[in-house]
């Protein structure tokens, strides 16, 4: 399978898998319609926005390839659709819709590390791992930054499960792979493979880097879980 299509296909499930990402979490910051499009399309294109201008790829590459936007767009659409006529449910089953928005959010990164590895590659710049692996991570990553900005929310890779860490991981392992390996879909599909593992272990069960948690959020603690037990026995 040539370099161009598994390029293509990395970039397609990444931005269906970021767009109905960025979009739940519009429709949980209670976005419109307008809004939810604009953080889907945001979070599918921005990281390889961030990349290209890191690179000096200008003008992106996204503004020759409109179809992606599109794709966001319309999974976007899709997304909120969902959620309006299933609102109720919606609201009932945030757990459950959290769930599956991690797996969603895992593909994405999964997909854009690698294929923003592979760029690296395919731009000349495989000599540099450190290059490399950034221009993977940036990829995957940048997206989320962005969509968590745009909606208020602290950035997911600096308090959640193990994010960032799952795709250095991958990035690192795909350009090793990669250097040793002829072609790109083994180093692709054990690397894509590694990110989605790594991040669905991490959400079950919970692992995260060490933080300094303050006495006012100790306290705290006991509080808020009475409050999350409280509300499961009210629904």
């Amino acid at each position: 399978m040539s370099v161009e299509i598994i390029l293509l296909v990395l970039e397609i499930v990444g931005t269906v898998a970021f767009a109905v990402s960025g979009a739940f979490v519009a429709v949980k910051a209670r976005f419109d319609i307008f809004g939810v499009i604009v953080i889907g399309c945001i979070t599918a294109v921005g990281g390889g926005i961030t990349r290209d201008l890191l690179i000096g790829a200008f003008p992106p590459a996204i503004f020759s390839r409109s179809y992606i936007v599109g794709i966001a767009a319309l999974t976007s659409t899709l997304a909120f659709l969902f959620a309006y006529f299933h609102r109720k449910k919606f609201d009932e089953t945030l757990e459950k819709i959290e769930r599956i928005n991690n797996v969603f959010d895992a593909i994405g990164l999964a997909a854009f590390t690698v294929m923003g590895t592979e760029l690296a590659f395919v731009k000349g710049f495989s000599d540099n791992v450190f290059l490399s692996i950034t221009l993977g991570v940036l990829t995957g990553v940048g997206g989320g930054v962005l969509r968590d900005i745009l909606t208020e929310t602290p950035p997911y890779i600096f308090k959640k499960h193990i994010y960032a860490i799952a795709s250095i991981g991958g990035g690192a392992l795909y350009y090793i792979l990669r250097l040793f390996t002829d072609g790109t879909l083994i180093p692709s599909a054990v690397a894509t493979f590694f990110i989605i593992l790594v991040r669905m272990l991490a959400t079950k069960y919970r692992w995260s880097l060490p933080k300094v948690r303050l006495e006012e959020e100790r306290k705290a603690l006991p509080l808020q879980t009475e409050r999350k037990d409280e509300e499961r026995k009210a629904s």
